[in-house]
């Protein structure tokens, strides 16, 4: 019976286990001893190739090395090719800090891959069963996770070279422990899954049975579910990859978002995109990280003030400022600068991009493009200063009676205010602001300027493809 069930699951996942190779994790408990029988069972039929893979987490001394020879055992009166290690969680846990559970996993797979890469496999099956996917769900839900992370544990997904695999995920716990019993396969129990002070435990304990006693197919219904949710996620996935590529702007560890094209996405593509950039930037996103963060933003987009900024776990920041959005993976401080410009040459500024300075005839024209500006030095000398905003500055504006604050000339040209510090400002030796690059120039005039006198400075696309806010020709 439960034989000819997984055949159909796997028949409906169009996985076909002839002639694979795979690793088969073991605990020695009841699911995984199952698993590792089955295959066994189809070793000839299929040509399946397998090799059993067993950790000892250390946990619990003796007892947990006892059960590493029990696998080690059955896996020999078989001829079931074995491996096995021992990993001292408890000593990686005082190290890193990690959680027990989160602990184990890494060294666990640290393993698997050890293994596998050894005997060329292309396969990793576990036994997750039934009642696991339901426990995933519920708890994922419960703690509130959103997309694609509410399918739970899918049946495949990509790992090192191939693939991992969970045959079993068509069954119950209570079909498991039938299955062990009536071949005789007398697996070991670790007795931390009784404990409560797991999350998992608590919902396997609590909630499991009362769903089960509303319908004992219930985990038939939590799986159909699962993949409905996944091919769904998976397809809207793609249509969101296409508009988000419409919408924003990825440099190094920073996501620019155009915020009034992103609105005009329907809803649930606006979420998924948010998933893909917090996906892009963190790699593998934290445990911490749920559906309340992505509200958040969403809060913080559609608020009508124009700026406003979140602080995400492991140093995210989150930053509205007018029509864009910025996500920026920790985010450096922007500290004062100022450099001299003596003559023709190059100024790299901190934050990306550069200043040329070079020598112009004396008819050159004014230009009108702000990325560039012509200096008397007859009448400003040298040196010019290139330096960061401070406060109080103020400048004359071409075209334009009196001074105006530079503050105010940010807000004007809609500069955010964290890209404000790190904005050149150009001054003559005594102070006077000549230029505000890409923004504004003064009313600084060249006439009568003699022969070397007259100094072009021009600023890089490279400053505004990293810094601009908004696309006024630049």
């Amino acid at each position: 019976m439960i034989e000819k069930k997984v055949h159909r699951f796997l028949e409906r996942q169009k996985f076909d286990l002839t002639g694979k190779s795979i690793a088969v994790g073991v605990s020695g408990g009841p699911d995984s001893l199952a698993l590792l029988y089955f295959l066994w069972r189809l070793k000839e039929n299929y040509q399946v190739r397998i090799v059993a893979v067993h950790v000892d987490h250390m946990f619990r001394g003796e007892e947990s090395y006892q059960e590493a020879l029990f696998v080690q055992e059955f896996c020999e009166k078989r001829s079931i090719a074995f491996e096995m290690k021992q990993v001292n969680v408890p000593d990686y846990i005082r190290k890193t800090g990690k959680s027990s559970q989160v602990a184990g996993r890494e060294l666990r797979y640290q393993f698997y891959s050890e293994v596998i890469k050894k005997h060329d496999l292309n396969y990793l099956a576990l036994g997750h069963h039934g009642d696991d996917q339901i426990e995933t769900i519920l708890m994922r839900l419960t703690r509130g996770s959103s997309g694609g992370a509410r399918a739970g544990i899918p049946f495949s997904r990509p790992y090192e070279e191939g693939e991992i695999i969970r045959p079993f995920l068509c069954l119950t716990k209570q079909e498991l422990e039938e299955y062990c019993q009536k071949h005789q396969l007398d697996p070991r129990r670790d007795p931390s899954n009784e404990k409560e002070t797991y999350s998992r435990n608590r919902f396997r304990k609590h909630v499991l049975p009362f769903l089960k006693r509303e319908n004992p197919q219930v985990h038939d219904h939590f799986q159909r579910f699962s993949e409905e949710i996944k091919v769904d996620d998976e397809y809207l996935t793609e249509l969101t990859q296409v508009k988000m590529n419409k919408v924003m702007e990825t440099t190094n560890e920073k996501v620019t978002l155009d915020k009034d094209a992103f609105l005009t996405m329907p809803i649930p593509l606006q979420r998924r995109g948010i998933k893909l950039i917090l996906n892009y930037l963190y790699g593998e996103q934290p445990s911490s990280l749920s559906a309340i963060h992505i509200d958040s933003i969403f809060s913080m987009i559609k608020n009508p003030h124009p700026s406003g900024s979140l602080d995400f776990p492991n140093g995210l920041k989150v930053i509205r400022s007018y029509g864009k959005c910025y996500f920026q993976l920790h985010p450096s401080e922007s500290n004062p600068f100022q450099f001299q410009v003596n003559g023709p040459g190059l100024v790299e500024l901190p934050e990306g991009g550069f200043i040329e300075a070079e020598y112009a005839s004396k008819d050159a024209d004014e230009s009108r493009d702000m990325k560039t500006f012509l200096v008397h030095t007859g009448v400003t000398g040298l040196p010019l200063i290139i330096r960061s905003r401070q406060a109080g500055d103020r400048m004359t504006v071409k075209g334009m009676a009196g001074t105006k604050k530079i503050k105010d000339i940010f807000i004007d040209e809609k500069i955010p205010k964290f890209m404000r510090d790190r904005w050149p400002v150009v001054t003559d030796r005594e102070g006077t602001i000549l230029w505000l690059p890409g923004l504004k120039k003064s009313s600084h005039s060249t006439k009568g300027a003699g022969t070397g006198e007259l100094m072009q400075l021009s600023i890089s696309n490279d400053f505004f493809r990293g810094h601009k806010d908004h696309e006024k020709g630049y």
